[in-house]
């Protein structure tokens, strides 16, 4: 039986335990990735900067409900609860991934609600957040998966909300670290969806989400660039 059939248990998408059980769902593994220096490497060493700029975009005002969906390595969700006085829901289909993150914000519990869930197939009502933030999440979905994730933001953001995604940047054809037939190869390896989302229109995509619920984005997205354009933070006002 192939390793990653051991993984795929409890709901745990076949994709995820696929080509990620590796990183996300192996014990061992979820261990050695949650340290500040290994999740700085594998960014380039730009995670202290992409999760200001992230944290910078963050919903702060009074009374609103935020969605995170996926947990993610480092110290981004801790700090992003205490960023806010807001309630944070943070939902994962991986039951070591939620407990790692409750590890990491236990003098914020009770503002940081998690729930095991998959954000292809969210349980929430429509219209419930007034933000939601995704960090690192869309270039581990294949396609189709990350077209049912575009559904449920549309669904459960609020009109007036906002979408917060923190990502690759388009196809990054200059920069040296793809240029570099190599480190592309190894990239594209590990992260097997990415050189399709290099290549998909985040703002198109979420705009017609949002139409099928009747919702639209309101004006152009504000867009920071990070690494010459390697990475990029996202964020997409809804109509009211």
């Amino acid at each position: 039986m192939a390793i990653y059939k051991r993984f795929q248990n409890g709901g745990v998408p076949e994709y995820l335990a696929h080509h990620y059980w590796w990183a996300y769902l192996w014990p061992r593994s979820i261990w050695f990735f949650d340290h500040q220096p290994i999740i700085n490497a594998i960014l380039f060493g730009q995670y202290e900067k992409l999760m200001q700029k992230t944290l910078a975009h963050v919903e702060r005002k009074p009374g609103a409900k935020l969605l995170q969906l996926t947990c993610v390595y480092g110290k981004l969700t801790p700090s992003l609860v205490r960023h806010t006085d807001n309630e944070v829901h943070l939902c994962d289909v991986a039951i070591g991934q939620l407990e790692l993150a409750r590890g990491k914000t236990t003098d914020v519990a009770d503002r940081c609600l998690l729930t095991r869930m998959n954000a292809e197939s969210l349980g929430y009502a429509n219209d419930s957040f007034d933000q939601v933030i995704l960090f690192f999440l869309f270039h581990e979905l294949p396609p189709e998966a990350r077209q049912h994730v575009y559904d449920e933001i549309a669904r459960v953001v609020k009109r007036g909300g906002s979408v917060l995604i923190t990502e690759y940047g388009d196809t990054p054809r200059g920069h040296l670290l793809y240029r570099f037939w190599p480190t592309r190869f190894i990239i594209g390896h590990l992260e097997p969806f990415l050189p399709s989302f290099w290549q998909e229109d985040v703002t198109e995509k979420l705009n017609a989400a949002l139409l099928r619920q009747g919702k639209t984005l309101a004006g152009e997205p504000k867009i920071e660039h990070c690494f010459a354009n390697f990475y990029r933070v996202m964020r997409f006002e809804v109509g009211a």
